[in-house]
């Protein structure tokens, strides 16, 4: 019996060290389970003359397969919205990875007259595209945003945006075949329900949209990899898990502090969250893998709602609108 001076009820005390043991018990658990099931890229692949895009890859996840890549041998093009944090980071990847051919561009994902600037630029100065991963992604968790364009900044950036370059980009790609476009979801979509009435939430609660942003990635996806049937592109989405990344800087005080607890405890660094996007981008075995979700580099099962084409079929359309695509833009 543990005796506790000044206490009445041993018993008490004991329950209460019994919960804490378990409780400590349970978080050993988690974070075991947490490092068992990482997933880990085994390809050894290379990459010599193919040319790769990865959006935000100026910091997290988006960095660290840039490096990986380019290790490969790959030309790396980084698309980043900030040129100083960008151009630190390509100076590092370069150093790392001892290859030269890194290639920073500017593109803010939220403005779609930055992105018809960067793929003007990527098409008349590159003669391939490999690979394309829309990496690049934001949380904005409680301030309503606009863009210049009108359109909610967080579904902008993760959805919208991704989907216009893909059309801009989308001749280079057909013509590069073999080729490949990885797209970064989340499992959060889970938490979501995209209403087709209004795709565009301004007044929406944004931390809510995040959500919502990744289940629009995967129907994206999916209706990707239906349109480019028999074209030599393939189309693929994942979860690359929860990530000790810059993308919690949002969350403000003092829930920031419990959160910081969390993510250094049990969440993925940006290296191991990394691996499922780069396993799409090199994996020789998925070279016609297409319209797929991934998660720690194995298919994963989606959800009955994310899979319902009618939806993503009606959310492209619904999309071309919304990005203003033109006539004689490429079109898929």
């Amino acid at each position: 019996m543990l005796n506790v001076p000044g206490c009445g009820s041993c018993l008490l005390c004991e329950l209460v060290v019994l919960g804490v043991l378990l409780g400590l018990l349970l978080i050993l658990a988690i974070w075991l389970y947490a490092v068992l099931t990482i997933g880990v890229c085994h390809s050894k692949a290379r990459m010599d003359g193919k040319t790769v895009i990865v959006t935000g890859a100026n910091s997290g996840i988006g960095k660290e397969t840039a490096l990986e890549l380019a290790k490969r041998g790959a030309r790396v093009i980084l698309a980043c919205r900030n040129l100083e944090t960008g151009n630190k980071a390509k100076d590092e990847i370069v150093a790392a990875s001892k290859n030269q051919n890194v290639v920073l561009r500017q593109l803010d994902l939220s403005s779609l007259e930055s992105i018809r600037r960067f793929a003007a630029e990527v098409t008349s100065t590159e003669s391939r595209l490999d690979v394309l991963i829309h990496n690049a992604g934001m949380a904005n968790m409680f301030g309503r945003q606009t863009t210049a364009d009108g359109l909610e900044v967080t579904m902008a950036t993760n959805h919208f945006g991704p989907f216009l370059l893909t059309h801009l980009l989308i001749d280079l790609l057909k013509r590069s075949a073999p080729s490949r476009i990885v797209v970064v979801a989340s499992e959060l979509y889970r938490l979501a329900r995209l209403n087709l009435d209004n795709i565009n939430p301004v007044q929406g609660f944004p931390a809510y949209l995040y959500y919502v942003s990744k289940l629009a990635n995967i129907f994206f996806t999916l209706e990707l990899a239906r349109r480019l049937e028999g074209t030599g592109v393939t189309a693929n989405c994942l979860h690359p898990g929860m990530i000790d990344s810059g993308i919690w800087r949002n969350v403000p005080f003092p829930l920031n502090l419990p959160l910081k607890l969390i993510v250094k405890g049990f969440f993925k660094t940006p290296q191991q969250g990394a691996q499922t996007s780069i396993y799409l981008a090199v994996s020789e075995e998925l070279a016609d893998v297409t319209g797929k979700y991934f998660m720690d580099c194995k298919e994963h099962h989606l959800s009955q709602a994310a899979s319902d084409a009618a939806k993503a079929k009606k959310l492209w359309e619904l999309c071309e609108e919304m990005v203003k695509l033109r006539p004689d833009d490429p079109h898929i």
